[in-house]
Protein backbone atom coordinates (compact mmCIF):
# COMPACT_ATOMS: atom_id res chain seq x y z
CA UNK A 1 0.00 0.00 0.00
CA UNK A 2 1.19 3.65 -0.78
CA UNK A 3 2.40 5.49 2.06
CA UNK A 4 3.27 8.84 3.28
CA UNK A 5 6.96 10.27 1.17
CA UNK A 6 5.48 7.96 -1.68
CA UNK A 7 5.25 8.94 -5.56
CA UNK A 8 1.81 8.87 -6.95
CA UNK A 9 1.61 6.21 -9.20
CA UNK A 10 2.04 7.82 -12.73
CA UNK A 11 -0.84 6.71 -14.80
CA UNK A 12 -3.54 7.83 -16.70
CA UNK A 13 -6.87 8.98 -15.25
CA UNK A 14 -9.85 10.67 -17.86
CA UNK A 15 -11.81 13.75 -17.14
CA UNK A 16 -14.97 14.82 -18.88
CA UNK A 17 -15.05 18.09 -20.01
CA UNK A 18 -18.59 19.58 -20.76
CA UNK A 19 -17.37 23.09 -21.99
CA UNK A 20 -14.36 23.20 -24.19
CA UNK A 21 -11.47 25.68 -23.41
CA UNK A 22 -8.16 25.99 -22.08
CA UNK A 23 -7.11 23.61 -24.86
CA UNK A 24 -9.52 20.83 -23.75
CA UNK A 25 -11.65 19.07 -26.32
CA UNK A 26 -15.03 17.89 -25.12
CA UNK A 27 -15.42 14.75 -24.14
CA UNK A 28 -13.13 12.08 -21.79
CA UNK A 29 -9.28 13.94 -21.98
CA UNK A 30 -6.36 11.97 -20.32
CA UNK A 31 -4.80 13.47 -17.41
CA UNK A 32 -1.37 11.82 -16.83
CA UNK A 33 -1.14 12.07 -12.84
CA UNK A 34 2.74 12.91 -12.69
CA UNK A 35 2.37 15.75 -15.55
CA UNK A 36 -0.59 17.08 -13.16
CA UNK A 37 0.75 16.96 -9.70
CA UNK A 38 4.21 18.55 -10.83
CA UNK A 39 4.51 21.37 -9.03
CA UNK A 40 0.98 21.10 -6.97
CA UNK A 41 -0.51 20.42 -3.85
CA UNK A 42 -3.24 18.44 -4.53
CA UNK A 43 -6.43 17.48 -2.01
CA UNK A 44 -7.04 14.04 -3.63
CA UNK A 45 -9.87 12.13 -2.23
CA UNK A 46 -10.96 8.40 -3.49
CA UNK A 47 -14.24 6.50 -2.96
CA UNK A 48 -16.01 3.34 -3.86
CA UNK A 49 -18.13 4.68 -6.50
CA UNK A 50 -20.12 7.68 -8.30
CA UNK A 51 -24.02 8.40 -7.26
CA UNK A 52 -23.52 5.79 -3.69
CA UNK A 53 -24.70 7.20 -0.61
CA UNK A 54 -22.29 8.27 1.34
CA UNK A 55 -20.51 9.68 -1.74
CA UNK A 56 -22.78 11.53 -2.73
CA UNK A 57 -24.66 12.44 0.48
CA UNK A 58 -20.91 13.58 2.41
CA UNK A 59 -17.99 12.84 0.81
CA UNK A 60 -18.25 14.96 -2.83
CA UNK A 61 -20.74 17.88 -1.12
CA UNK A 62 -17.98 18.18 2.09
CA UNK A 63 -14.73 19.02 -0.53
CA UNK A 64 -17.57 21.61 -2.41
CA UNK A 65 -18.19 23.10 0.27
CA UNK A 66 -14.80 23.77 1.81
CA UNK A 67 -13.45 24.46 -1.43
CA UNK A 68 -12.46 28.32 -0.88
CA UNK A 69 -10.88 26.99 2.63
CA UNK A 70 -8.68 24.27 1.22
CA UNK A 71 -7.21 27.14 -1.39
CA UNK A 72 -6.52 29.51 1.17
CA UNK A 73 -4.34 26.90 3.19
CA UNK A 74 -2.30 26.07 -0.20
CA UNK A 75 -4.17 23.60 -1.71
CA UNK A 76 -4.02 24.03 -5.80
CA UNK A 77 -6.62 21.46 -6.69
CA UNK A 78 -8.84 19.03 -5.19
CA UNK A 79 -9.25 15.43 -6.94
CA UNK A 80 -12.19 13.16 -6.64
CA UNK A 81 -10.66 9.68 -7.91
CA UNK A 82 -13.48 6.69 -8.62
CA UNK A 83 -13.16 3.62 -10.39
CA UNK A 84 -16.20 4.84 -12.43
CA UNK A 85 -16.03 5.79 -16.72
CA UNK A 86 -15.54 9.11 -17.59
CA UNK A 87 -19.18 9.65 -18.61
CA UNK A 88 -20.14 8.96 -15.30
CA UNK A 89 -17.95 10.77 -13.06
CA UNK A 90 -19.09 13.65 -15.48
CA UNK A 91 -22.60 13.31 -15.18
CA UNK A 92 -21.81 12.97 -11.10
CA UNK A 93 -19.87 16.15 -11.69
CA UNK A 94 -23.11 17.76 -12.83
CA UNK A 95 -25.22 15.99 -10.06
CA UNK A 96 -22.96 17.40 -7.48
CA UNK A 97 -22.07 20.78 -8.93
CA UNK A 98 -18.30 20.59 -8.68
CA UNK A 99 -17.75 22.41 -12.16
CA UNK A 100 -14.43 24.67 -11.12
CA UNK A 101 -13.69 23.17 -7.38
CA UNK A 102 -13.59 19.42 -7.90
CA UNK A 103 -11.68 17.61 -10.69
CA UNK A 104 -13.65 14.39 -10.88
CA UNK A 105 -11.20 12.00 -12.30
CA UNK A 106 -12.71 8.54 -13.69
CA UNK A 107 -10.04 5.52 -13.14
CA UNK A 108 -11.98 3.29 -15.29
CA UNK A 109 -9.95 0.27 -15.00
CA UNK A 110 -8.68 0.56 -11.45
CA UNK A 111 -5.35 1.04 -12.77
CA UNK A 112 -4.64 3.80 -9.96
CA UNK A 113 -6.18 2.13 -6.75
CA UNK A 114 -4.46 -1.58 -7.97
CA UNK A 115 -0.65 1.09 -8.34
CA UNK A 116 -1.76 2.50 -4.83
CA UNK A 117 -2.47 -0.85 -3.01
CA UNK A 118 -6.22 0.91 -2.06
CA UNK A 119 -8.28 -1.48 -3.98
CA UNK A 120 -11.97 -2.92 -1.89
CA UNK A 121 -13.44 -5.78 -3.60
CA UNK A 122 -17.33 -5.32 -3.69
CA UNK A 123 -17.42 -8.52 -5.94
CA UNK A 124 -20.09 -9.66 -3.78
CA UNK A 125 -22.53 -6.45 -3.86
CA UNK A 126 -22.15 -6.73 -7.74
CA UNK A 127 -19.46 -4.16 -8.17
CA UNK A 128 -16.17 -5.83 -8.58
CA UNK A 129 -13.27 -4.06 -7.61
CA UNK A 130 -13.30 -0.29 -6.89
CA UNK A 131 -11.02 1.91 -5.04
CA UNK A 132 -11.02 2.41 -0.80
CA UNK A 133 -12.18 5.30 0.75
CA UNK A 134 -9.18 7.37 1.42
CA UNK A 135 -8.08 11.30 1.30
CA UNK A 136 -4.35 12.15 0.79
CA UNK A 137 -2.80 15.23 0.36
CA UNK A 138 -0.13 15.31 -2.24
CA UNK A 139 2.40 17.74 -2.79
CA UNK A 140 4.65 18.09 -6.17
CA UNK A 141 3.59 14.10 -6.60
CA UNK A 142 4.21 12.61 -3.13
CA UNK A 143 2.36 12.11 -0.34
CA UNK A 144 2.75 13.91 2.57
CA UNK A 145 -0.43 12.79 4.68
CA UNK A 146 -2.91 9.39 4.20
CA UNK A 147 -6.32 9.23 5.39
CA UNK A 148 -7.95 5.03 4.72
CA UNK A 149 -10.99 4.77 6.02
CA UNK A 150 -11.99 1.16 7.81
CA UNK A 151 -14.18 -0.76 5.97
CA UNK A 152 -17.85 0.75 5.95
CA UNK A 153 -16.53 4.17 7.62
CA UNK A 154 -16.65 7.68 7.11
CA UNK A 155 -14.40 9.44 9.46
CA UNK A 156 -10.83 10.28 8.53
CA UNK A 157 -11.39 11.03 4.76
CA UNK A 158 -13.17 13.75 4.84
CA UNK A 159 -12.59 17.79 3.69
CA UNK A 160 -12.59 18.70 7.53
CA UNK A 161 -9.57 16.72 7.81
CA UNK A 162 -7.88 17.40 4.60
CA UNK A 163 -8.19 21.21 5.74
CA UNK A 164 -6.60 20.78 9.00
CA UNK A 165 -3.54 18.74 7.49
CA UNK A 166 -3.31 21.52 4.63
CA UNK A 167 -3.26 23.88 7.28
CA UNK A 168 -0.58 22.03 9.31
Amino acid sequence: MIKVGDQLPDVTLMEYSEVEGNGCSIGPNPVKVGEATKGKTIALFALPGAFTPTCSAKHVPGYVEKFNDLKGAGVDEIWCVSVNDAFVMGAWARDQKTNGKVRMLADGSGDFAKATGLTLDLTARGMGVRSNRYSMLVKDGKVQSLNVEAPGKFEVSDAGTMLAQAKA
